[in-house]
């Protein structure tokens, strides 16, 4: 079972990667349109309070599988950024 201290860190550790790869192409290509990558940024911070929302819920009953629940829904929204990112 996960932790919610290390499940916290995974959420912390993969949006701020994504935010971090979203600002560099920004910054590489300073012609391109910046409110697509705002958009994306925007999107991840939502994501990011989602789900630190759903982690420090109290009235769970089985823990293990509400974490298990939460890793997956990290991985499908980190995955749909990333290729967002990607197709900047």
């Amino acid at each position: 079972m996960a932790s919610k201290r290390l499940l916290k860190r995974d959420v912390n550790n993969v949006f701020g990667d994504i935010i971090e790869a979203a600002y560099i192409h920004q910054e590489a290509n300073p012609e391109e349109d910046k409110a697509k990558t705002e958009a994306i940024v925007d999107e991840a911070i939502a994501d990011f309070d989602e789900l630190i929302v759903k982690i420090n819920q109290k009235d769970v009953e089985n823990k293990s599988q509400h974490f298990k629940a939460i890793e997956k829904e990290l991985e499908a929204k980190a995955e749909k950024l990333i290729e967002k990112v990607n197709a900047l």
